[in-house]
C-alpha cells in the first residue's frame, strides 16, 4: 500500500513560483503530478521514474516546471515557475507500481488528496 500526502499549494500572482511536495510511503516505480481545474478532466503535468530519474512533462509544463524526487526522504516535488492563471487547479500526486512514464491517469494506482494552486492575474 502507498500513502501520498501533498502540500505546498496556495495563492500566488502570475509570474510567481510555488513548490509542491508529496510525502510518499511504500514502494513505487513511477510518480507523477496531475491537475484538475473546475469543470475539466484531470490532466497530466509531469512524471519521474524512480529507478533512473527519467522525467516526462506535458508541453505546457516544459521549461517552467521541474519534477524531482528525494529517495532518502521519500518525497516528490514539483517546482513551478512563471505561473499563469491557467495553471490554477487542484494538483494531485500519484504513484504507479509500473516503470512506465505514463501520462494516463489509468496507469497510476495511488493518489493523494490534492492541493489547491490559485494563480491570480
Amino acid at each position: 500500500q502507498v500513502h501520498l500526502v501533498e502540500s505546498g499549494g496556495g495563492l500566488v500572482q502570475a509570474g510567481g513560483s510555488l513548490r509542491l511536495s508529496c510525502a510518499a510511503s511504500g514502494r513505487t516505480g513511477t510518480m507523477g503530478w496531475f491537475r484538475q481545474a473546475p469543470g475539466k478532466e484531470r490532466e497530466f503535468v509531469a512524471a519521474i521514474r524512480l529507478r533512473d530519474g527519467t522525467t516526462n512533462y506535458t508541453d505546457s509544463a516544459k521549461g517552467r516546471f521541474r519534477i524531482s524526487r528525494d529517495n532518502a526522504k521519500k518525497a516528490l516535488y514539483l517546482q513551478m515557475n512563471t505561473l499563469k492563471p491557467e495553471d490554477s487547479a487542484v494538483y494531485y500526486c500519484a504513484a504507479s507500481v509500473s516503470q512506465l512514464l505514463s501520462g494516463a491517469t489509468s496507469m497510476y494506482d495511488y493518489w493523494g488528496q490534492g492541493t489547491q494552486v490559485t494563480v491570480s492575474s
